[in-house]
Order: structure tokens, then sequence, then C-alpha cells
């Protein structure tokens, strides 16, 4: 296998640097004005055109977690995993038909602006806080580990701490900008890693063609993939036997066959892309048509994204159970890494540079979706409520400098063990002890008038609170198999419940609480949103946008059901 790089790749990276760096410049001077708004700044109102919008969602959705951590999941559990991609393309036609018209009807500019607006203040309080706790913590810090560890890996040698700042930095300057600049500098960015990660799965199916004898046929590799790994082609696992293997069971713990499609998948993505502060507020300051349009086209750039994230995941397997690979050592988030090594010089730069346009997008738009909730959601309703739009912006400001610099900190030594867990199920596992609560709360709080602020409360308490039961206590207290649930080792002397079930176990016991709290406790629903049917009608072009991401979804399935 190939490795480190030369001249040639470090040009191609330093140029990408230097064009998305003066790009982000001339976009801020243009669109600059003396009068910035709170607003223009965090929400880039009125300016992004529906292709930057799908293009800023791609490029912050797509991030270390999928070119590192998909892709490790691709290598040790195979296609089964793209589901995240796949069910999270029809997620976005739901957000865009039935969430998004409300949020635009409301002026909703933030999440829990949502909440305050439907139930009342502390919920909202409630839930900036652990919006705020997630995206550092959880999203930030694995973002910048995973990513640093990839390009560490590539070019052998450099100081992991040192990468992790400039990716800090450069997604800081961005940032910095507003949403304006992120939004059309994300444009440039999905390009990259779409062009980047293409050419990785290119030669990394011409680098397994050649290997089996094929010549440099793509499809032949692909083929060969198929032959060689048989397993790694199926979208549905069976449920552990008696007789299974330890491997097996591990992999059923990530992706829990048809269980998952009952409920969890659903949940992750609905609760991602419809309530997510770091989503959502790409669509916020456009009108429905630009909004709803620029969420399809993500929709369908999203139904192609695990062909540049997991394929070479897949053929990563292949090569190292072949004995082409054996410096893997069977670690799955290196992945990746190992592939890219195979790539020729200067395509090999080109894929770093699209890693890290991966990397610095996402770090970019999660920094601003923490500004954003922590100005307009606590400093301006808590600290000064008569903060002037200036001010404002200014702490916004603050907010990403802040919160990249405690990203780093907990990142510097993996202190939170984001390595150990594999980066891909480290975020899915931890960000879904949230999930259940939050979606409960803003399906019942959208479309059910007598849902009021005690049961929101409970509902985004009770449902934390069902995700750590199921996960952590349940197995222990209750076995390994009881009537609604069924437990397996999973490796380490104890049992586990897929996280994947877990959530949709969460989500079902906080509904029934919610509901029960709603209708034995006073009736006051005056907050109730006014639901106007007409916001659901939607224009043609979205119709056929709609039809295309159905028909490759069944082509999908149809082919490895």
């Amino acid at each position: 296998m190939k490795s480190g790089l030369i001249h040639i790749d470090y040009i191609i990276i330093v140029a990408y640097f230097l064009l998305i760096t003066f790009y982000g410049i001339w976009i801020y001077r243009k669109r600059k004005n003396k009068d910035l708004s709170s607003h223009d700044y965090f929400l880039a109102e009125g300016s992004l055109t529906w292709w930057a919008i799908g293009a800023s969602i791609i490029a912050s959705n797509i991030s270390a977690e999928q070119f590192i951590g998909m892709s490790g999941d691709g290598f040790f559990v195979g296609i089964a995993v793209g589901v995240y991609e796949w069910v999270g393309a029809l997620g976005l036609i739901i957000i865009a038909v039935w969430f998004l018209p409300i949020y635009l009807k409301n002026k909703i500019f933030t999440m829990p602006q949502f909440l305050k607006r439907r139930f009342n203040g502390t919920v909202a309080l409630i839930m900036a806080i652990f919006w705020l706790l997630l995206y550092v913590f959880v999203n930030i810090t694995s973002i910048l580990y995973l990513g640093a560890l990839a390009v560490n890996t590539l070019v052998g040698g450099a100081s992991l701490h040192m990468i992790m700042v400039i990716f800090a930095i450069c997604s800081v300057l961005i940032a910095l900008g507003g949403m304006k600049v992120i939004g059309y500098t994300d444009a440039i960015q999905v390009a990259m890693l779409l062009i980047g990660g293409l050419a990785t799965t290119y030669f990394a199916l011409q680098v397994v063609s050649e290997k089996f004898g094929l010549g440099k046929d793509i499809f032949a590799g692909f083929q060969a993939m198929m032959d060689a790994a048989p397993q790694h082609f199926h979208l549905i696992y069976d449920k552990p036997t008696a007789t299974s293997s330890q491997h097996y069971i591990d992999q059923y713990l990530i992706v829990p066959g048809i269980l998952m499609y009952i409920a969890g998948q659903w949940i992750v993505n609905l609760e991602y892309f419809g309530t997510n502060q770091y989503i959502t507020q790409r669509a916020l300051g456009a009108d429905l048509k630009t909004a709803r349009t620029g969420l399809m086209f993500a929709g369908i750039l999203k139904m192609f994204t695990p062909i540049v994230v997991m394929l070479p995941g897949i053929a990563a397997y292949v090569l190292y159970q072949k004995g082409f690979l054996p410096e893997l050592g069977g670690h799955k988030d290196h992945a990746y890494s190992a592939v890219l090594g195979f790539l020729p010089n200067g395509l090999k730069g080109l894929s770093i540079a699209a890693l890290s346009a991966a990397i610095i997008a996402s770090l970019a738009g999660k920094a601003n979706s923490i500004s954003t909730i922590y100005t307009l959601d606590i400093y301006k309703n808590y600290f000064h409520k008569e903060a002037s739009d200036k001010k404002m912006v200014w702490i916004g400001r603050i907010a990403v400098v802040v919160s990249m610099a405690i990203g780093l900190f907990f990142t510097w030594d993996d202190i939170l063990g984001i390595g150990g867990a594999g980066g891909f199920t480290f975020i899915q596992k931890y960000t879904g002890f949230i999930s259940p609560g939050v979606l409960a709360v803003f399906l019942l709080g959208m479309f059910w008038k007598r849902t009021n602020g005690l049961a929101s409360i409970v509902g985004i308490v009770g449902g934390f609170v069902l995700c750590v039961f199921f996960n952590e206590f349940a197995p222990q207290l209750f076995g390994n198999n009881t009537w609604f649930y069924t437990a397996y080792p999973n490796g380490h002397g104890g049992y586990e419940i897929p996280f994947l079930i877990c959530m949709g176990l969460a989500f079902g016991f906080t509904v029934v609480l919610m509901v029960i709290c709603s209708l034995f406790s006073p009736k006051v629903n005056e907050k109730a949103f006014v639901i106007d049917r007409k916001m659901y009608k939607v224009e043609p072009s979205v119709l056929v946008l709609i039809v295309v991401i159905l028909m490759l979804f069944a082509a999908l399935y149809a082919k490895f059901w």
C-alpha cells in the first residue's frame, strides 16, 4: 500500500484551504451590511438559494462521522449501515412537507423558541442546555477527533493535536462570518467532498479488481466484493441465535434487523433533520418554496452519499480479509484512511482536501448553531433582554470561539473515550439518549393541541431517563429476555439491547407518558399552533423530486433486501 504524501498532494491541500478561506472572505465582504441584524447573521435571512440550502445541509451532515465512522461501520457491518442515509432521504421529505411549513408559518428561528412558544420557557431552557451540551461534548469532540485521526494516519508523523487545532481555527473563521458565509462556502465544500469521495470509491473498487486479477474494471471490483463478502451486502440482519458468533451479535447490536425500521431509524432521522438546530437553521431564513426545494435537493444527494462513505469501508474489509491490508489490524475507524493510501499522488491530496472540507463544514455549522441557541435562547432571554443586534452578533461570535475551545480541550487526549466505541456508533448512541424525548415532544406539540407544558417536560426528561434505563440498566435488572425486548451478550461480560431498539422503546413509553399527563392535567392549549392546510400543498417540482427519491429507495431495496 502506498503511504505518505508528495509535493503535489500538499499543494492541492493548501490550495483548497486558501480557496475556501478567500471565497468565504469574498462572500462576507460582498454581502456585509453595516447594520447587520442578528437574524441576518444567524439565519442568512432570505439570502440562501435552494441549492445553497441543500448543499449546506449535506456538507454539514457528511463529516468525519460519515467518512471515518460510517466507513468504519461499513467495514464492520456492510451496507446495512447505509440505512441511516437512505431513511434520512425519506425523512427529509417528511420534514419538508409537514414540519417545515409549521416552522416558517410561525416564524420559528430556533428549536428552543418553538418549545417556548408552544409550551413554556422552562422546557425551552432545558432543551437549549441539552442541545448545547450535545453539540459541544458529542458532536464537536467526535468530529475533531475522528477527522484528525484520519488525516494523521494519512500524512504520517503529523501531530494529532496540531491537526485538530488547524481544523478548529479554519471552522471558527468560517463560522464567524455567519450563516451566509457558511451556506455559500458549503456549496464548494460539498462539491469538493463529493468529487474526492467519488475518486476514493473509484480507486478502491479498481484496487479490489486488480488484487483479484480482474484488471481495472470497477464493476468487476464491485462484484468481487459481493462475492468475497456476501454478508456485507444484506440490508436486513436476522436475529442472532444460540449458535451465533459474538462477531455477528456485535454487528446486530449496531443494525438490529427489521426492528430498526419500525422505530429506531425513523426516530434518528426525524429528530436529526426535523428538530435539530444544526440542520433546520439552513432553511429557517428562506421562504417555503425555496426551503422545501432545498431539503428535497439534500434528499437526492443523501441517497448517493453511502457510495462515497460506505463502499470504501467494505473495500477495506475485503482487502484486509484477503491479506492485502495487514497493517489495518481490523481497526474499523482506520478503514477509510487505509483505502486512501491506495490512491495515486495528487488524488490523495484531493481526497484529504475533501475529507477536510467535510470536517470544516460540519464544525462551522455546529459552532454556528451553538452560538445561535446560546445567543437567542439563553443570553437574550436570561442575561440581557434589551441587547442590540450588534451586541448579539458579537456574543454569537464569542460563543463560536468558546465552544470550539471547549471541544478541543475535551478532545485533546480523547477524554470522552470516542476512539474506543467507534466514531459513528459513539455519536448515534449518545445522541440517541435525547432523540426519543425530543421527537415525541415536537410531534405531539405540532399535531395534538391537547399536549401541554407539563407533558412536554415529562417528555424531555422522561425520554432521556428511559433511554439511559434501557441502554444501561434494563438488561442487568431483568435479564437478557423479557416480553418486550431481547438483550444480547456484548462481549464484555454483560448484556446489551441494541441502541436503536432502546430508542424505539423509550419513544413509545414517552409518548404514553405524555398522553397521560395531557389528559389528566388541566386543559391548556391556547399556545397550540394553528395549522393552515394550504401550507401542505407542494409544488410540481417538489413532487417530481419526491417521486425520484422514492424510486431510488425502491430500486435499492429491491436489489439488496
